[in-house]
Formats: structure tokens, sequence, C-alpha cells
């Protein structure tokens, strides 16, 4: 069954974009705006993502097997609440490079990878969206 997302922000060359995924909208918006800490952080984030740059501690893989080799994550506050938003990335027919915001995960405990995460990121990696 294909999951909604709907389109949050795109970069200036139309080459990158962010959306979020309709069924956790609530929740991961809610954490987004919760206070200006976390937004700028998550406008932080965006804008390495939209701008195609590289930095593995604030958005990187979750390259565990095969199934989730889409799988990406927004590290909120390391080394403090350590929350994250799993997200799914995805390239569009027409060649647009999208992150979907899909599940918004509070308190990642330990350096490796917990069960529980493991099966939050393998869902993540069995969704499949519908991008307008």
């Amino acid at each position: 069954m294909k999951r909604s997302c709907r389109h949050i922000i795109s970069s200036k060359d139309g080459r990158r974009s962010i959306y979020i995924d309709e069924a956790n909208s609530e929740a991961i918006l809610s954490y987004i705006n919760k206070d200006e800490r976390h937004k700028k952080k998550f406008e932080y984030i965006a804008e390495i993502i939209l701008g195609g740059h590289r930095n593995s501690e604030l958005y990187d893989k979750e390259d565990i097997n095969e199934r989730c080799k889409d799988v990406t994550a927004m590290k909120f506050f390391k080394g403090q609440e350590n929350d994250r938003i799993y997200c799914k990335e995805m390239t569009t027919p027409r060649g647009t490079r999208v992150v979907i915001a899909a599940v918004l995960y509070l308190g990642k405990k330990s350096q490796q990878n917990s069960q529980r995460e493991k099966s939050t990121i393998n869902r993540v990696g069995g969704y499949k969206y519908e991008i307008d």
C-alpha cells in the first residue's frame, strides 16, 4: 500500500525536496515546532539536505541491511535528547531527489542501533510513497 506525503520545502534549483509522511505529520511537526531550538535545528538540517552537502553528525544513512538502504536519519541533539526523524530517500521520474520525513523516534539511547531502532528503520525501509 502506498503512503501519502506532502511537500514542505524545495531547494532553490528544484533538484531536492523535503516531504513529510501524512500519517505521522502531526507528531513530526509538533516536535519540530516545539520550541525555537528544535525549529532552528530542523532548518539547519534541511539546509544541509537541500544544499546537497554531507554532514554525518546531523544527517546520515541508516544502512543496516539491503531493505533499508534508502533510509536516513535527521539527528537532533546528539549527546543530549538524541532524537531522530527517520526518513526515506527516493528520486522522482523527473530526477528530483526527495527526502520524506517518515517517523519521529525519541531518545535514542546508544551508539549502536537497538532492536527497537532496527525495527523502526526496517519499517521505514518498506514504505512506498506516492509523490505528487
